[in-house]
């Protein structure tokens, strides 16, 4: 029971340490959780991944949860987690418990629970399912049904209406990267009309020997298809399917802060609404909204502190710089399916490129890097205390105008530039991330916080 732990987005481990006794004490705690909210034996969604051990996993959780009464709907193939999410709130279900662990490596697997509302699960509700773990027992009653359903088809038709794109003449390349998006978010393009070219879109448990992230140095193969076929997009999704990442013509990787900022430009051709973003995420989407009479939503990263913010301040946007969105009209969980078809749809009105340079026209470069600092987790809280000690009055050469300590320590320096170092809710790592006006003040910036945090470590 000690080895259980929930993070900032479900429990993950190496399958050494992620067990089926210990997954079935998960799931008897989530059944035991919905007892307590009155929702005992109302049916629930077990989804999975494409991982080699999660249908196993699945299969473990559904039975639980069956022999408390619920009945359980499971997708007969791995399926990206938003369109659990999505069929969460199609269906009225009690919740959801999905077997993942998104774009770690496959020595690792997950598991997250996802309530009614089809948002990810806030601290008091996973702080609850902890506070219930024990051995499944037999429970009284009558054992629930398993029962294998599509989740795909709803999606498909709520992303259509949504976004009512035509992608007629479009033509995308799709890199599920093995993970679930394959078969999902390639279909969907191609309903919406678009031409598309697919790589990686093969079953494969190892993920082609390289973790299913969709970063840069991992999409270079998805750059190179992207030139080789005259397409006019790429899009890459993670290994559950709930981030994406985009490839262009001429910038090859398109930053997730740029096409943060591109989507909800788009957006406010047509509507109207604040944007939520992550501490970790660019200025330049305050700088768009502020041009448009909007305000922006700072929340400490997690894309559960996002969707909490777009319920309360109906934001027609939110997400974060690694590659979580979702929008008004959706569901409030990061949706790489459907944010694959919006990425399309933007760049069938105006192409994304050209879109990103008008932006920097308007509103001036905003470049931004990240670095990682080995740190185990038992030393996590005692880098931020001892940080909140040692924070200078200068960075880089530039004064510090403000601290923002709603999620480790972002300083605000005096000219518009930022530092922040945070604990990861993911790794054993602290992250310092930085942003600027050039490459070059944001590796002065980062080499400014190694050498804060290092010594502390």
């Amino acid at each position: 029971m000690d080895e259980i732990a929930f993070g900032t987005d479900g429990w993950r481990a190496t399958l050494d340490v992620f067990t089926t006794p210990r997954l079935r004490m998960v799931a008897q705690a989530v059944a035991d959780y919905l007892a307590e909210e009155g929702r005992d034996g109302e049916p629930v969604a077990v989804g999975y991944d494409a991982r080699e051990s999660s249908r196993g996993f699945a299969e473990a959780v559904a039975d639980v949860l069956a022999e408390n009464g619920h009945d359980v709907l499971l997708p007969p193939r791995d399926t990206p987690t938003p369109l659990v999410a999505y069929g969460i709130v199609d269906r009225d279900l009690a919740g959801a418990v999905v077997i993942t662990a998104s774009h770690n490596p496959p020595e690792y697997n997950g598991v997250k629970f996802i309530p009614s509302d089809g948002a990810p699960a806030l601290p008091e509700v996973t702080e609850a399912v902890e506070a219930n773990l024990r051995e499944p027992v037999e429970a009284d009653g009558e054992r629930g049904s398993i029962e294998e359903v599509d989740f795909a088809e709803p999606h498909f038709e709520h992303a259509i209406e949504r976004l009512d794109p035509d992608l007629e003449g479009v033509t995308v390349v799709y890199d599920a990267m093995h993970g679930s998006g394959r078969g999902v978010t390639d279909v969907l393009l191609e309903r919406a009309g678009a031409d598309v070219i697919r790589q990686r879109c093969e079953t494969d448990p190892e993920f082609g020997g390289t973790p299913p992230e969709p970063s840069r140095d991992n999409l270079q193969g998805l750059a190179l298809a992207v030139d080789e076929h005259d397409a006019d997009l790429g899009v890459a999704n993670d290994g559950d399917a709930d981030r994406v990442a985009v490839v262009t013509p001429e910038r090859g990787h398109l930053d997730e802060n740029v096409f943060f900022a591109a989507v909800y430009d788009y957006l406010l051709e047509s509507d109207a609404g604040p944007a939520v973003r992550t501490v970790s995420t660019t200025f330049l989407v305050d700088r768009i909204a502020e041009a448009h009479g909007e305000e922006v939503v700072e929340t400490p990263v997690g894309f559960k502190w996002v969707a909490a913010a777009m319920g309360e301040r109906d934001a027609l946007m939110g997400g974060e710089e690694s590659g979580g969105f979702s929008i008004r009209g959706h569901i409030r969980e990061k949706d790489g399916v459907l944010m694959g078809l919006l990425a399309a749809t933007v760049e069938s009105e105006e192409p994304l490129d050209d879109r990103a340079d008008r932006l920097r026209e308007t509103f001036g470069d905003f470049v931004q890097d990240k670095v990682s600092i080995d740190c185990p987790d038992d030393r996590k809280d005692a880098v931020v205390r001892e940080l909140a000690d040692r924070l200078p009055d200068d960075v880089a050469g530039k004064r510090v105008e403000r601290v923002n300590d709603a999620d480790g320590f972002k300083v605000l320096l005096e000219d518009g530039s930022w530092l922040l170092v945070r604990p990861s809710g993911t790794e054993p790592k602290m992250r310092v991330y930085a942003e600027a006006g050039s490459d070059e003040r944001v590796a002065e910036l980062l080499d400014a916080g190694r050498d804060l945090v290092a010594p502390l470590v």
